[in-house]
């Protein structure tokens, strides 16, 4: 492990993840690949949040990680690679707010549709339900990196700026680099000593492709799941099957 990212979801950890790559640290660890392999993902996580974490089982493979739930984890990882930079990508606490209420943030409350669909999902998917468990120790609960008032906006915020301070008393400055992805690449290539790439820094992962990604998402695995379950012969009231 060479680099280690500290941001919290929604500091462009997609954008700092193919930067890492494009720079030369990959494979990545990333939420993506949590995403896309809970089977075999989920019981390394399910025994980090137990108190037993094998890291090299989680990033044996990996020379960076960024985005939760690694990052919630940055302190332990950093001690147990104590040769790693440590990589906290920032943004103003009022736009993480806003951009955190319509995606990570739905997903576990606030009633959207996202949300529902969500919680939904849960009840047609075990894995997904062990997921939002994971999370929400990850995330929210008593030693998630959120845990406190995350239900009005100044309290989010206050949860996100001493999220930042934590970092900054944990890992040591010559360390640690405080990047705003909007700066570019000049600060993060100087911080990690290779070469400025020829090309501009990507933004991705948007909040429209987070909402796009996790509903659509959702909908498959919920129409999945239904289809499984036991028919009934008729439909309400007397119509045909499948009418209403």
């Amino acid at each position: 492990m060479d680099v280690i990212g500290a941001g919290l979801a929604r500091t462009a950890t997609t954008t700092t993840l193919f930067a890492f790559e494009k720079l030369g640290f990959g494979p990545v660890q990333h939420m993506r690949d949590v995403l896309g392999d809970l089977e075999g993902q989920l019981p390394r996580w399910e025994r980090v949040v137990a108190g037993n974490p094998d890291w090299d089982e989680i990033f044996g493979h990996a020379r960076a990680c960024c985005d939760v739930p690694a990052s919630r984890f940055y302190k332990e990882l950093a001690d147990y690679y104590p040769q790693a930079k440590v990589v906290l990508s920032v943004r103003e606490p009022e736009g993480w707010v806003r951009s955190m209420r319509e995606t990570v943030w739905a997903v576990y409350f606030g009633g959207s549709l996202m949300n529902h669909i969500c919680r939904a999902r849960q009840y047609l998917d075990p894995l997904w339900d062990r997921y939002i468990k994971v999370m929400e120790e990850i995330l929210w609960n008593e030693n998630g990196a959120l845990h406190g008032d995350h239900e009005s906006d100044e309290g989010l915020a206050a949860l996100f700026e001493a999220w930042t301070a934590q970092v900054k008393r944990d890992i040591p400055a010559e360390r640690l680099l405080i990047w705003k992805p909007q700066d570019g690449w000049e600060p993060l290539c100087a911080f990690l000593d290779v070469p400025v790439p020829d090309e501009p820094l990507p933004n991705v992962n948007d909040t429209a492709a987070f909402v796009d990604g996790i509903t659509s998402g959702g909908i498959a695995a919920i129409n999945e799941g239904w289809a499984k379950l036991p028919r009934a012969a008729g439909g309400l009231h007397g119509a045909p099957a499948g009418q209403n």
